[in-house]
């Protein structure tokens, strides 16, 4: 048998180390691979559920003024999920539009409250949540108008479709419609007791005067 030469003795251990080493970067090339494809295949998951859920939350329904149809809330969100104009077929109906910041439905919404007690069985009342950037049932609550029909407005900046539709730039806001459902009328701004059960006798021909 031939004697390995003093060379071949020195370099086998060198080459093996370098076989080794040779082995060992390319398995950390092939973990740090997967780690990043993880990361990524993980970020993709997250973006498509984010995505999912935010457009899970968009809100829809109906802005236009002619047919609006709106999610309801506080205690009439009990018993439906829409609120909607055809609902009020037969009726005339006066849809309040309000917000938790609106000082001016602070001063109407007392005369509201008054004459709808007193044509409940004549006209439907409909309070809206517009333009809300706090509690949209703040109004309701403290002017004790929760009875109402009540519902949010959607689309738009703070959920302002309906009520920019009918031309609001702020709040309040009254729309007025006829038992058919036609829009009659569109009051901007503040209307106390007495203007309201003028405008109803006008518009509805219902005798809204103070008992």
């Amino acid at each position: 048998m031939n004697k390995p030469q003093a060379g071949q003795k020195k370099n086998a251990p060198t080459q093996g180390k370098r076989a080794r080493r040779e082995a060992r970067r390319r398995a950390a090339r092939r973990r740090r691979m997967i780690t990043r494809a993880s990361w990524a295949g993980g970020g993709l998951l997250v973006v498509g559920l984010v995505t999912a859920l935010v457009i899970a939350s968009i809100e829809t329904g109906d802005t236009t003024p002619e047919a609006w149809d709106l999610p309801a809330m506080g205690p009439t969100a009990e018993v439906r999920d829409r609120v909607a104009l055809a609902d009020f077929q037969g009726r005339p109906t006066v849809v309040n539009f309000f917000a938790s910041w609106c000082v001016e439905c602070d001063r109407e919404l007392p005369g509201f409250r008054t004459v709808s007690a007193e044509l409940r069985d004549q006209v439907h009342f409909v309070g809206v949540a517009s333009q809300e950037t706090g509690d949209p049932l703040l109004m309701p609550r403290r002017h004790e108008i929760l009875d109402w029909t009540l519902a949010r407005d959607i689309n738009g900046l703070n959920g302002s479709g309906l009520s920019r539709a009918l031309g609001a730039r702020g709040m309040p806001l009254t729309a007025f419609y006829d038992a058919g459902g036609a829009l009659l009328h569109v009051q901007l701004g503040t209307i106390l007791e007495p203007q309201l059960r003028a405008m109803i006798t006008q518009l509805f021909g219902i005798d809204a005067t103070a008992a």
